[in-house]
């Protein structure tokens, strides 16, 4: 297969309709007048431009107006969340009345457990992939300690089979099996942190289903990322950040999701706050709580205005660009990249899966013969912003809305000559 070279490249730049949105985002600054690479958009997307036009009109209506902004503008504070529902949704493949954009990722991780870990003494494991980003561990290990269990008892870890990187689906669906009506809760990344493995959502709640599980997935690395469809998945909960793809900067508000069929089970056990009280008795300050239809119903506080006004100016993006566009760009980006890759004569081995299906914007590497880390920070030098993972992994994220297939091409010739110098 012959890979296209720089010309090549900065024709498609040219040519494709979403290389517009490259300007709709704040540009890094140079470093001795060299543009940097930023291919760390699975860390931390860039700031669009829009974002400061946003969170200044709401610190202005703070200044003139004070508590009055609770109800006042075209987004007044009081349901500022309510029309991020609609555009949210559409990224994640939901109905807006399953999606509400509140908390931290790791605490909204808690409170979809504290609802949908409910352990008895037949059902009460909780499996989840061996590599899962240690937060995501360390909030099932402890859930399980909230229940009294013992970790090392409850948390199944999923590994690779002996020699290879990543899982293979058929492992996942007969795990699943194996455990049977032991198993409470399968809880995956969507795509892998380290790896950038893509899973199978739809299959992996099937599998969890048809044992009695729930499935529940954190979906910091695919929101923004993957084509989903949470809804149609029949997926019974998802946690994301919107700091990474969804470009809210840093720390930015998280999202959650709960299927219809829960968010409409008033009954269903939750960690409760008045934000999540029925809005028409919210003032009233009832005595006892009256959750609010949909995942809506799950908001413990006040919504974060000033960083849920950055996830707007991101969001809009979103819906002018199309998921569905943004992801065969992905596509054909990633699938440029692992091209290039592979002809580097061997000298770095791709870990993240090679069907376009089963990764999104991540492509991990390392370099064969060792020496990843000295290449990391070769890469850093020559201006290329990415990452590093211990031991030896280094994460590169093209992203369809700001990268471009000539920063790609840019980044290979700088790989090639750090992996030769190394």
């Amino acid at each position: 297969m012959v890979i296209e070279g720089l010309e090549w490249a900065r024709a498609q730049d040219a040519a494709d309709p979403l290389s517009r949105f490259r300007g709709r985002f704040e540009a890094l600054e140079a470093v001795e007048g060299v543009a940097p690479i930023y291919l760390c958009g699975n860390s931390l997307g860039l700031q669009p431009r829009r974002t400061r036009e946003l969170v200044l009109a709401e610190l202005d209506l703070w200044a003139r107006r004070g508590v009055e902004g609770h109800f006042e503008g075209e987004w007044p504070w009081y349901s500022y969340h309510e029309p991020l529902q609609g555009p949210m949704a559409r990224v994640v493949g939901a109905r807006p009345e399953e999606v509400v954009v509140m908390g931290s990722l790791t605490g909204n991780l808690h409170a979809m457990m504290a609802s949908f870990y409910r352990p008895t003494a037949e059902r009460f494991k909780i499996m989840i992939e061996g590599s899962a980003f240690p937060s995501d561990r360390y909030a099932v290990a402890s859930q399980a300690r909230l229940h009294g269990l013992d970790p090392a008892q409850v948390v199944v870890e999923l590994q690779a089979r002996p020699g290879e990187v990543v899982l293979r689906e058929e492992d996942i669906e007969a795990a699943i099996e194996e455990q049977g009506e032991r198993l409470a809760l399968v809880m995956f990344g969507g795509v892998n942190y380290y790896t950038g493995q893509a899973f199978d959502l739809h299959r992996i709640t099937a599998a969890a289903h048809g044992v009695g599980a729930k499935a529940g997935f954190d979906l910091a690395h695919a929101a923004g990322n993957l084509a989903l469809s949470l809804h149609e998945d029949g997926v019974d909960f998802a946690v994301w950040c919107t700091y990474k793809y969804l470009n809210s900067g840093p720390g930015g508000v998280a999202g959650l999701f709960v299927h219809e069929r829960h968010g409409s089970s008033p009954g269903l056990p939750r960690q409760a706050g008045w934000w999540g009280n029925d809005p028409a008795t919210r003032f009233e300050m009832p005595s006892e709580f009256a959750p609010q239809r949909g995942a809506a119903g799950w908001q413990v506080s006040n919504a974060p205005i000033l960083p849920m006004a950055a996830l707007r100016a991101s969001l809009e993006l979103f819906d002018e660009a199309g998921v569905s566009a943004l992801r065969a760009r992905s596509e054909r980006m990633t699938g440029y990249l692992v091209g290039l890759l592979d002809g580097l004569g061997g000298r770095v081995e791709i870990i993240t899966p090679r069907e376009a299906s089963r990764r999104g914007c991540q492509v991990s590497i390392r370099a064969v013969s060792g020496g990843g880390r000295a290449i990391f920070e070769s890469l850093v030098k020559g201006g290329v912003v990415c990452d590093f993972r211990s031991p030896d992994v280094i994460r590169v994220a093209p992203v369809p809305l700001y990268n471009t297939f000539e920063e790609i091409w840019r980044f290979v010739q700088l790989l090639k000559e750090s992996a030769s110098d190394d």
